[in-house]
């Protein structure tokens, strides 16, 4: 299988902790990753940062507050302000997550699952080409970690996300740590999930740590990418090819040289899984 001509190469999330660092230092990053909703201002020092590091690096837009899964209407003036945001930032794709956060008067603040159903999809594909006409470029999804399912689910996640790109023309944001994280709790196989997706819809991946419980594990940002999860990625990467790839931090911020070096690590595997891929193909 050949590697995406497209693929950015190894990217972080742009995190207040490091903006001096990056601009004084210029580290060998090949692209930042940025949070919309924190960016989605008139002016001020975010928005001065953000400029300063897109002076040097692409940026990718990630949104966390979308909702494309909720009950209520989509919120216009959100996607008019998500819209002026990309067309300052010039992002290589704008994305968010397959969830609902809000209903018709509160934010939940939490990426919720929906159900897997033939009226969830019809729904959540109207939403999408919304979304799409006002930001005018393929919007990519992100499979968010889950912990309670659908008893009426008709579909699996994976087979979810498969018919959504193909009626829709939307792309995926491939979080190997979240397909870990949902596989544990609720006992389907990581690998059947990431192998079953399209692999021309796969825009982006991201890899994260996690706090694990024994009995349930919770996406939290906040750890190194474990062994398991690396293993997976290196699995994923000989599938797939070359895919944009970023480590996500959000919480306990490492010193940005142990961020780099989990950033070096994913670069190594990444090179030794293509190898595989070149060998056995």
């Amino acid at each position: 299988m050949s590697a995406r001509s497209d693929s950015l190469g190894f990217g972080l999330g742009l995190r207040i902790p490091y903006y001096q660092e990056i601009l004084e230092q210029r580290p060998d990053v090949d692209w930042f990753e940025v949070i919309s909703e924190n960016f989605m201002v008139e002016g001020g020092k975010a928005l001065y940062h953000l400029d300063a590091v897109a002076e040097h690096y692409p940026i990718v837009m990630h949104g966390v507050s979308l909702s494309i899964g909720g009950p209520h209407e989509m919120d216009r003036d959100y996607l008019k302000r998500l819209k002026k945001l990309a067309e300052r930032v010039k992002p290589q794709w704008v994305s968010d997550h397959l969830c609902w956060s809000r209903g018709n008067a509160h934010h939940l603040h939490d990426l919720l699952p929906l159900p897997f159903t033939d009226e969830s999809l019809q729904h959540v594909a109207a939403r999408v080409r919304q979304v799409q006409d006002v930001i005018e470029r393929p919007l990519v999804l992100e499979n968010a970690s889950t912990y309670i399912r659908s008893a009426g689910d008709k579909y699996t996640e994976w087979e979810f996300l498969s018919h959504l790109t193909e009626i829709t023309g939307c792309e995926l944001l491939l979080d190997v740590n979240n397909v870990y994280v949902s596989a544990r709790n609720h006992g389907f196989d990581a690998w059947t999930y990431i192998s079953s997706l399209p692999v021309d819809k796969i825009r982006q991946l991201h890899l994260a740590g996690h706090t694990d419980y024994g009995h349930y594990v919770v996406d939290t940002h906040d750890h190194p990418v474990c062994d398991p999860v690396w293993q997976l990625y290196e699995q994923t990467i000989r599938h797939l090819g070359a895919v944009a790839t970023m480590i996500e931090r959000d919480d306990h911020y490492p010193p940005f040289a142990e961020l780099m070096a989990e950033l070096q690590k994913a670069r190594a595997l990444g090179a030794k899984a293509l190898r595989a891929e070149s060998v056995c193909g």
